[in-house]
């Protein structure tokens, strides 16, 4: 009989696992807050996994972003530097007939005396 209680005791741990006799013993329900605890720790290294991804993508696509912007900036940057050539210039103002004017004269500058300025202010 002392036979028949140790082999009870003893079995295979496959079939303890299945048939749920494993979980009834002491040491595992001695053991089970410490296991509760690493099963704690588990789902928040899994969590910790999935947020480190979501960043990880978040920063991916703002990189992207900044990069579309940049190309962007510097087209629109070589467009307005060639709006700003002066033959450029007077191709636009001839198109909308704003009738302005080339000027050819140099020009020149006004000097005056301390006096001239008393009197004009």
């Amino acid at each position: 009989m002392a036979e028949e209680t140790n082999k009870k005791k003893r079995q295979n741990p496959i079939v303890a696992v299945l048939t749920g006799s494993l979980l009834t013993q002491d040491s595992v329900v001695k053991h089970l807050p410490y296991m509760l605890f690493l099963a704690f720790f588990g789902l928040v290294y899994i969590a910790n996994g999935y947020l480190a991804e979501s960043s990880v993508r978040e920063i991916n696509r703002s990189q992207q972003q900044i990069k579309e912007l940049r190309s962007e900036q510097i087209s629109m940057k070589s467009e307005l530097n060639n709006t700003i050539i002066e033959s450029e210039l007077i191709k636009i103002i001839a198109q909308r007939d704003l009738g302005l004017m080339e000027s050819f004269d140099p020009p020149k500058k006004i000097i005056l005396e301390n006096t001239e300025m008393d009197e004009i202010n």
